[in-house]
């Protein structure tokens, strides 16, 4: 499936619900967002058709997020049917963590393929800041929960941001010991959580990758490590656009998702579903187009496939510098 930039276009993200057991500083307001009510979701059911459709025009690849998608009731049913669909080559999940040590199993032999996992600092008090919440034990044992449940890739996802001096060389030698796979990512203030009325970051909180990629040598030299070198064997399967290194001999890697100083718009290949059943072209472009009144209209697989295809054909070529939105990231699904 091309778009009118001639990129494929054949993953798709789908956010589960807006709900979540966290309360992040830049993703939500400390009470929470007004949570969407029961009629106003896609039901698991309208998720397999709306992807069962998607699948018979091009989409291959699907990650569920959230919110936290885990708090949703019946995920491990939702992943069994999607599995079944015809075309779904891969279904990924990014979480928290935090209720993976009770799920993972269950997650996998439903046919989960992959497993990101959002952690951006190794400071228990600095994470119970960031996240409103006193689960950095629980999340640490997420990790373990999923190394242990067989899922690979497992993908640790963090967010650096500057006024924070996170240890980043801790995250990337967790790299060293066990196949973890550490991303860090160029913050982006996006939506009302961002900002002085949010949780306080601006555009001088973003530390672009390759400042970080040399903070990282210049302790891993310090240390006796060794330089990061492009990543071989062991670079992860993915669809994303992460750039991979590691250190010798590790048996992870350490990548780098620079959205803000590399622009990867004419290597996307992705739409997005929010949970109210809006397809968002552009995680940046406040731009959507309503398929949950298709789904529920009566006219049949036509109008959601309509749907999907105007989606498609308003992909812009890049977000022409434009971060924000007017929705809070918990809102969108990532």
């Amino acid at each position: 499936m091309k778009d009118s930039h001639g990129r494929t276009i054949d993953y798709l993200r789908i956010s589960l619900t807006d709900r979540c057991n966290l309360r992040c500083i830049y993703c939500m307001p400390e009470e929470g967002v007004s949570a969407l009510s029961h009629k106003d979701i896609l039901s698991l059911e309208e998720i397999e058709r709306l992807v069962s459709v998607a699948a018979g025009i091009g989409i291959k690849r699907l990650r569920l997020t959230g919110g936290e998608p885990l708090v949703r009731l019946g995920v491990a049913d939702l992943i069994r049917g999607l599995n079944r669909i015809p075309g779904i080559e891969s279904i990924a999940l990014t979480t928290n963590g935090i209720l993976l040590p009770k799920m993972a199993d269950e997650l996998k032999s439903a046919g989960l393929s992959r497993v990101n996992i959002s952690l951006d600092t190794l400071d228990p008090a600095q994470y119970a800041a960031i996240t409103r919440r006193d689960k950095f034990d629980e999340a640490m044992a997420g990790i373990d929960a999923a190394l242990e449940a067989g899922f690979d890739p497992v993908k640790l996802n963090s967010v650096v941001v500057r006024s924070l001096d996170q240890d980043v060389f801790g995250f990337a030698r967790m790299s060293i010991d066990r196949p973890l796979h550490v991303r860090f990512i160029e913050y982006m203030p996006v939506g009302e959580s961002a900002g002085p009325c949010g949780c306080g970051w601006g555009k001088e909180d973003v530390i672009e990758s390759e400042e970080l990629f040399g903070m990282i040598n210049e302790q891993a030299v310090a240390s006796g490590l060794g330089e990061l070198k492009p990543a071989g064997n062991r670079k992860p399967a993915g669809w994303g656009p992460a750039r991979y290194f590691e250190f010798e001999g590790a048996k992870g890697t350490v990548g780098f998702i620079s959205p803000l100083s590399r622009h990867f718009c004419s290597e996307c290949n992705r739409l997005r579903l929010t949970a109210d059943g809006k397809i968002r072209p552009c995680l940046f472009s406040d731009e959507e187009f309503d398929v949950r009144a298709a789904l529920r209209s009566g006219e049949g697989d036509k109008a959601v496939r309509d749907v999907l295809l105007r989606a498609l054909g308003a992909k812009p070529d890049e977000h022409h510098d434009k971060v924000g939105t007017e929705r809070n990231m918990s809102q969108i699904g990532g």
